[in-house]
């Protein structure tokens, strides 16, 4: 039987009673203050500009969600909705609207993390670890102890047995699945799990969002560290496609490969010409990945 994919509220009152009504109205914008923790790092840019127009033309349409900070009187931890948050205080606003609810920190985090993921608003670094911290959360364990417990339950269906599954602690694991409604527990560890496992600099790009993960993946097959980090920030700068980089990492892989010198040659005036074609020039991040690529060629060139 399928399990209904549940509201936010459910995450967070799983064991208690639900308030029947929360208070609304409007909150200095200096009286917010962010979370310590929260599961979102990344914000796109072009995204949160077209956010601050609407902003501007609009204000904020939806509150934000808040929590009365213990023994700080008229000062409230944000809760749900940074992007509107930042909106404001881009354009300047003095207040704005909020929800108020009386909330612990872990239940304040559980809702930020579903709102997120509900709202398919994290890459897929940020949902990899934020859906971990919630299977932490509702096991009230550690977030390694939630991973282990994720690959004895894979062990345990690869080897035909019951030893985990029929556990209490498994069965939390397969509701939290059912009620976000993205994807099996099963895929979860098979495709997403492996992300916390890649190289540090793949992780970063990733968490910026500034490549899609089965890209990254690909990249994270070279070993070479140097080689490696020449590839990703080509991959960046000039948007490689998936088999494009497959094929930079096999030739990579195995040194009879590699291509002479006038295909080197091609490849230099290919991605030139497609480089003129792309969006790279508006965007900050990939501007920066093609100065250090060509600061790299410059080098090269002067020690000819």
């Amino acid at each position: 039987m399928s399990v209904k994919r549940r509201e936010l509220k459910d995450f967070v009152f799983d064991n208690a009673e639900s308030p029947m009504a929360e208070p609304t109205g409007t909150v200095a914008l200096s009286a917010i203050v962010l979370p310590s923790h929260q599961p979102r790092g990344y914000f796109d840019s072009g995204k949160m500009e077209q956010l601050i127009q609407s902003v501007k033309e609009h204000g904020i349409l939806e509150n934000l969600l808040v929590r009365p900070l213990s023994g700080q009187e008229g000062r409230y931890e944000l809760v749900a909705g940074e992007r509107r948050y930042r909106a404001a205080v881009a354009v300047g606003l003095v207040e704005v609207p909020v929800s108020i609810r009386e909330l612990t920190q872990e239940q304040a985090f559980a809702i930020a993390l579903v709102e997120n993921l509900q709202r398919e608003d994290l890459n897929p670094v940020e949902e990899t670890e934020g859906i971990v911290q919630l299977l932490a959360l509702r096991l009230d364990c550690p977030q390694e102890q939630a991973i282990l417990l994720l690959y004895r339950m894979q062990n345990d269906i690869t080897r035909m047995t019951n030893n985990v599954i029929s556990q209490p602690e498994a069965e939390s694991v397969k509701t939290v699945f059912a009620e976000l409604g993205m994807m099996g527990w099963e895929s979860f560890v098979s495709n997403r799990l492996p992300l916390l496992k890649l190289p540090e600099d793949i992780l970063e790009v990733l968490r910026q969002g500034q490549i899609e993960y089965t890209k990254a993946l690909a990249i994270s097959r070279v070993k070479d560290l140097q080689a490696r980090q020449q590839l990703l920030q080509e991959a960046i700068a000039t948007g490689l496609s998936l088999a494009q980089i497959k094929e930079r990492v096999k030739s990579l892989s195995n040194p009879l490969l590699k291509k002479p010198a006038n295909v080197l040659k091609d490849r230099i005036s290919e991605v030139l010409v497609r480089a003129q074609k792309t969006k790279i020039w508006t965007n900050p991040q990939k501007q920066k990945s093609l100065e250090k690529l060509l600061a790299q060629m410059e080098k090269l060139m002067e020690e000819d």
